[in-house]
């Protein structure tokens, strides 16, 4: 039996980045809606890759991952130790 959650719509939104002409959330906006870790929530996706469109995730590199914490001032103590996943949105 699956788990229904129930999300704000507002809260998705403003969820949801502009990369490269593409509709994309952070691996870790959609674990904290789904109530994971994000390890666990990346750990599923790669065990169940074949359920998912094959542009479905992707990893930013390292000059791109410094370039969106600059963009929203994460403190040098705080905030990601490794590069987020990308989820692409589904139109």
């Amino acid at each position: 039996m699956s788990k229904k959650i129930t999300v704000n719509e507002n809260l998705v939104i403003s969820k949801i980045y502009l990369v490269r002409g593409q509709k994309v959330m952070l691996d870790e906006d959609l674990s904290e809606m789904y109530g994971l870790e994000t390890r666990r929530l990346n750990e599923q996706v790669k065990r169940n890759i074949e359920r998912f469109p094959q542009d479905f995730m992707f990893q930013l590199t390292d000059k791109k991952f410094e370039n969106l914490k600059s963009q929203f001032a994460t403190s040098s103590w705080g905030g990601r130790r490794k590069l987020p996943q990308e989820k692409l949105m589904l139109s």
